[in-house]
């Protein structure tokens, strides 16, 4: 039987330089299922499915097993979905890269420290062993970064307000000549990404996370030529920042996440001027609620985040947290909402959500999206619940 745009599992296997047991072994797992099974059994794979099998074996190459190459991917078909995933893989290529080029300096500078009977530098050995046990850090990179990008890509490319909530956050700012701005958390940078051309030649903007590989993304991002910015790397908790240092502290989406919020808002008291300002977002409690029941609905067993995050700071209680510590705490609501028609999007932004979803939602994946499918052909509307405190020192 001959399939038009479909490769059989051993031309497949041909054509990827593969045995054939691997991809049965991949099908078996749920790692790499085909694109159509004929009443008979027999399974047949497209163009399409060969960027899925590429994920899997450059993961593989990299050291991950399979069971985490299970957990971080799943097979979908969306163009987009594929694209935001190679960017990923590439940036994971390039960590890989960075961190095997330090691996080198390191034994090249031991060898000429023996040649040359010199005493050995012990401190860079231990370097060198941290360097080669990094395989958990680049797994969570690689899972914050596609969770970042699935999240930010529903938001932007089915948002009705057209705006976009990057450059509604900016305009709150009021960016001005010679301000000195810290962000916190900064994610992605897309804050900035999205706002370069309205950015004053003269400003100094520090951005910092708690996470090496996201400061390291948004630091090949930004650009290290851009002297406007520089980039480090702590705890929100403790900025590493004299008194008065800033005109002006940005939180998108942060607060939520700390354990101590309090001690946090002291820190960025402690760091602005007299004059300075503070802008925390946040949810409130209408926030994509549709998700929620949609998965809901599917299995009663899937709760997406182990804690509701606008009941640890969101738009009700914000002001309650924020006013010990600034005056004049404004809270703006960002007025928008999701329209989309197509189930790809929604399915990668449920499966970057910090719950227990893919526990039930693997072994399903294609009941999921024809549920999904079903759920979204007629029109699917999202509430959007967020907004921006606005506070003054």
């Amino acid at each position: 039987m001959k399939l038009s745009g479909y490769y059989s599992s051993g031309q497949f296997a041909h054509m990827a330089n593969v045995s054939l047991r691997t991809i049965r072994y991949y099908d078996k797992q749920n790692i790499l299922k085909p694109s159509y099974i004929t009443p008979s059994g027999a399974r047949f794979y497209t163009d399409s499915d060969f960027a899925g099998l590429q994920q899997i074996l450059l993961l593989k190459y990299l050291g991950f097993s399979l069971k985490d190459i299970r957990e971080m991917t799943i097979h979908n078909t969306d163009n987009q979905y594929m694209m935001n995933s190679l960017n990923i893989q590439k940036q994971l290529i390039q960590d890989r890269m960075e961190q095997m080029q330090l691996v080198e300096n390191a034994i090249e500078n031991t060898m000429l420290a023996i040649q040359q009977n010199q005493k050995i530098d012990w401190s860079q050995m231990l370097e060198l062993i941290h360097l080669t046990s990094v395989q958990k850090n680049l797994k969570t990179q690689y899972q914050n970064a596609a969770n970042i990008s699935a999240r930010i890509n529903l938001h932007k490319n089915y948002s009705l307000n057209k705006q976009g909530w990057f450059p509604w956050i900016y305009e709150q700012c009021h960016i001005t000549d010679h301000m000195k701005i810290l962000e916190i958390g900064c994610g992605s940078g897309a804050l900035w990404t999205e706002n370069f051309s309205m950015l004053p030649e003269n400003v100094e903007i520090v951005l910092s996370d708690i996470s090496e590989g996201m400061i390291r993304d948004v630091r090949r991002s930004i650009g290290t030529e851009d002297s406007r910015f520089s980039f480090q790397v702590f705890d929100c908790a403790q900025i590493p920042f004299p008194d008065d240092s800033f005109d002006l502290v940005i939180g998108n989406h942060i607060l939520f996440y700390c354990d101590d919020i309090p001690k946090i808002c002291k820190e960025i008291q402690r760091v602005l001027n007299s004059k300075g300002r503070f802008l925390g977002s946040t949810y409130g409690s209408r926030h994509m609620k549709e998700i929620s029941l949609l998965v809901q609905s599917f299995d009663n067993h899937i709760a997406l985040s182990d804690k509701d995050l606008y009941k640890q700071f969101g738009l009700e209680n914000g002001k309650n947290f924020l006013e010990p510590f600034f005056k004049n705490v404004l809270c703006l609501q960002y007025q928008d909402e999701i329209y989309l028609n197509t189930p790809g999007p929604l399915i990668e932004y449920i499966l970057s959500c910090h719950g227990n979803q893919k526990q039930f939602l693997l072994d399903r994946y294609s009941e999921f999206y024809v549920f999904v499918e079903n759920k979204v052909k007629n029109g699917f509307r999202i509430t959007k619940d967020a907004g921006i405190f606005c506070c003054s020192v």
